[in-house]
């Protein structure tokens, strides 16, 4: 086992995402399954602050915690339909065309920042420092996913590329149309899942890969996780939520109020797969 090196990815699915991941990763340590010491951590959009946090070094069992705490005072926000319609409409003047795709998605984001529509980049970089507070990258493997807002491109962060963590996983996050595309080195970048909802291919050349991933299908050009591992690894599971999960995350991922519902509901599906990501990660 020791050359057999091991990759977490982990996906995109707002705040009931992050819940559900912790919540599942809990339940897997409590069975003997602890992910965290992954050679290599992925994370995209809610993948970015719970990759960052276990990366970093944070308790398991205290973010587990954390999830459970009243929502009091917290705003939901949503995808609405007038921005959920414009998504469609830039897929389809994209004709399949990925970056093209990205690119419009990027404009959308600027614009609502321009017309008021999100909260400001420096309340969303706020927030994010709280979560993380003050840590920058750890020595060890860990990835964070972003696309650039004006040209479309995927460009993945790392202790390597100089930017502060807090600025990667604020950019991961930075939902188009719901929140303002994120300030790094001069350009404008928006969340990572705008690419793939869980970008498991930067995985490759890993032996194991256990894949979270809230939300595990592409729309339009996106890729879809089970795209992304077909041949990539001999040993792979791909972990989506459950049915009790998805009733529990609800209809808005960017519910606070789902939040604690969401990390109890992962919690209790670590049960039903542990036996599964131990063959995977240690069998």
């Amino acid at each position: 086992m020791s050359d057999q090196r091991t990759a977490l990815v982990l996906g995109g699915g707002g705040i009931t995402g992050i819940a559900w991941e912790i919540g599942l990763l809990a339940g897997l340590a409590e069975a003997g399954t602890d992910l965290s010491a992954a050679d290599l951590v992925v994370g995209t959009s809610a993948g970015s602050v719970v990759g960052a946090r276990l990366a970093t070094g944070e308790d398991l069992g205290e973010m587990y915690v954390r999830q459970l705490a009243p929502a009091t005072g917290e705003t939901a926000f949503r995808l609405n339909r007038a921005t959920l319609a414009q998504f469609g409409w830039a897929m389809l003047r994209s004709r399949g065309r990925d970056v093209e795709f990205r690119r419009r998605i990027g404009a959308l984001a600027l614009a609502a920042e321009k017309a008021g529509l999100t909260p400001t980049e420096q309340e969303r970089l706020d927030v994010f420092d709280a979560i993380l507070g003050g840590k920058d990258w750890p020595e060890r493997d860990l990835t964070i996913t972003a696309v650039d807002a004006g040209t479309g491109e995927f460009t993945p962060f790392d202790r390597s590329s100089g930017v502060p963590l807090l600025s990667a996983v604020a950019a991961s996050c930075a939902v188009p149309g719901v929140y303002p595309p994120v300030t790094i080195g001069g350009r404008r970048y928006v969340d990572g899942g705008m690419r793939s909802a869980a970008n498991a291919d930067l995985a490759q050349g890993y032996d194991r890969l256990v894949v979270l991933a809230p939300i595990p299908r592409g729309f339009g050009p996106m890729a879809s996780v089970d795209a992304q591992v077909t041949g990539m690894v001999s040993r792979v599971a791909v972990i989506s939520p459950d049915k009790a999960s998805r009733t529990a995350i609800g209809k808005n991922v960017l519910d606070p109020a789902a939040r604690a519902p969401s990390a109890k509901a992962g919690r209790a599906q670590a049960a039903t797969v542990a036996a599964q990501i131990a063959d995977v990660w240690t069998g």
